[in-house]
């Protein structure tokens, strides 16, 4: 579990078919072998690990599902460590399971902040609301605005030099997790014996098989 703080954006310095090697100091602190890491707001399991980067394998379904498969060396990417206890919840609570991408279709500055509008697929859009959280490319951040297509979110100047989003530009594809709350309110909401199934705990990683 996240919250969508990144903590730092490292640089990756190798991205093979399956596998990426990440340039880091900050989110390698007290890291060891196996912990998760999110990289882009994907949760994914450290494989390697030295002094100044960490390399991760990537699953064909992350592919399919994120952006990752986009990356090459030299690129930048966002990196936060999982939530410990004790540690501050800034964001809101982000599982990094990203459930698809959406692409920048507008920047627009405005003095220090920038505006941006994306689009999404319907069947995520359903899930977000105005004044409602959304995780892009690993970032907590809240919805402005939305129509049936699209949303928007403005960032502040921080945000923009501490994150990979200040660099985005129309026609970029980001990684979207909506917020898990909706899709609890959606499932109970059906009514009938469904309920919470198995299934969907599994599919949301609250179940190891």
């Amino acid at each position: 579990m996240f919250t969508g703080i990144v903590e730092e954006v490292g640089r990756v310095t190798s991205a093979q078919s399956r596998n990426l090697v990440i340039a880091a100091s900050k989110v390698l602190q007290g890291m060891e072998l196996g912990e998760s890491i999110a990289i882009n707001g994907v949760c994914l399991t450290i494989t390697d690990l030295n002094t100044g980067s960490f390399s991760v394998d990537v699953m064909t379904e992350t592919l399919k599902r994120t952006n990752l498969g986009l990356i090459c060396a030299g690129d930048e990417a966002n990196l936060e460590r999982p939530l410990t206890l004790g540690k501050p919840l800034g964001g809101h609570l982000v599982q990094g399971h990203v459930d698809n991408t959406g692409r920048v279709a507008s920047v627009i500055r405005d003095g220090e902040t920038m505006l941006f509008r994306f689009e999404a697929p319907p069947q995520l859009m359903r899930y977000i609301v105005e004044k409602g959280f959304i995780a892009i490319d690993g970032i907590s951040l809240t919805v402005v605005t939305k129509d049936t297509s699209s949303f928007r979110v403005s960032i502040v100047d921080y945000t923009q030099r501490n994150t990979i989003l200040g660099s985005r530009q129309v026609g970029d594809l980001v990684n979207l997790e909506v917020d898990i709350i909706a899709k609890y309110v959606e499932q109970l909401s059906q009514g009938g014996d469904r309920g919470i199934t198995i299934d969907f705990l599994e599919k949301n990683g609250f179940l190891v098989g």
